[in-house]
């Protein structure tokens, strides 16, 4: 007579071909342990980690506004911080501050506005109107400058960047007329960022504010942010032949920016984490089994050797690890086939 599977509180006992549930006559099958923690779904790609640029690669502008010969400039390599002298016209500072507003007016008191607030930040004052503490705060960075103190900032006295920049190319030449509106400086900002072409088929996965492992090149690791994700797709290099898959620009910010010291234009492998679940059961996704029925399972080893089949509902998946989050009728501590390969 055939054997039949053995249904038992909502598992399937497997019988052996002799019609027996006892796995005594086959080879102890290799089994992992069910676990139970947390599980993290993760994305991995290669990166580029060097210092912060526009989100398509190019290079911040530091576009003059002062009228004169340029007496003095900054040399590729140097790092500029908000407050500091930017560089010279007709031998008067040009100062680099820090704001996301580029300069377009004179600004002095009873001025008001976005343009006023950023340099109140710079000035460590509250408040976006131009006031006596503005007046007072200026007149002081002016005269450690070298400036003309006046406790007004003409339009061409300084320069906005979003943070302190590290200068890349110069367009400037001493000597020459400083022409209002002409760049004088290509930069990048001073600190440093991760760029990752990703598949634009996960571009929906990923969000701001992601919790990113990075692995250096000499293979110690450093953490980090998502800090932006494109929303325009572009293709790399070949698409053209079909073998080159669209990508979406993302770019992670460093956690501990002393961690990677002086690397530039780096290669870097990171790892995204896209998705978290506390107290979740895990299996190793090999384990999993597809049912005839529909749906899927897992091979549990019972104490006494017995194997059964325990039908499993999915969750979460690590791609990284090879582990999955499954429910159904397990617990810690239980052993799953794991299929030889």
């Amino acid at each position: 007579m055939a054997a039949a599977a053995v249904v038992t509180a909502g598992v399937i006992l497997l019988p052996l071909p002799d019609g027996t549930t006892s796995s005594a006559r086959a080879l102890p099958p290799e089994t992992a342990t069910v676990t139970k923690g947390q599980l993290d779904s993760q994305i991995t790609d290669d990166g580029t980690l060097g210092y912060r640029r526009r989100p398509d690669g190019s290079p911040y502008s530091a576009v003059n506004q002062a009228r004169g010969i340029y007496t003095q400039l900054p040399q590729e390599g140097d790092k500029v911080g908000c407050g500091e002298t930017f560089y010279r016209v007709d031998d008067r500072p040009v100062l680099l501050l820090c704001g996301d507003t580029p300069a377009y007016r004179d600004l002095s008191a009873g001025a008001k506005g976005k343009d006023v607030r950023q340099l109140n930040q710079n000035l460590k004052v509250s408040g976006d109107r131009f006031t006596s503490k503005t007046a007072r705060a200026l007149r002081k960075l002016q005269k450690q400058r070298g400036m003309k103190v006046t406790g007004e900032l003409p339009l061409g006295d300084a320069i906005f960047m979003p943070v302190s920049i590290r200068v890349i190319g110069v367009a400037g030449r001493l000597g020459t007329i400083a022409r209002a509106g002409a760049e004088v400086v290509q930069a990048s900002l001073a600190e440093r960022q991760v760029s990752v072409d990703l598949n634009a088929a996960q571009q929906s996965l990923v969000e701001v504010g992601d919790r990113v492992q990075i692995t250096l090149p000499d293979n110690t690791t450093t953490s980090g942010k998502v800090i932006w994700v494109g929303a325009v797709a572009r293709r790399g290099e070949g698409a053209g032949s079909g073998t080159t898959d669209t990508t979406i620009p993302v770019l992670i910010g460093l956690d501990r920016p002393q961690d990677v010291r002086k690397l530039d234009n780096a290669p870097v492998r990171v790892e995204i984490t896209v998705g978290e679940v506390k107290d979740a059961l895990i299996v190793p996704v090999t384990s999993v089994i597809g049912r005839a029925a529909g749906g899927f399972a897992v091979e549990r080893v019972r104490a006494d050797g017995r194997r059964e089949i325990v039908p499993v509902e999915l969750g979460l998946f690590d791609n990284v690890s090879g582990r999955v989050q499954v429910k159904g009728a397990l617990a810690a501590g239980d052993r799953v086939v794991v299929p030889s390969i």
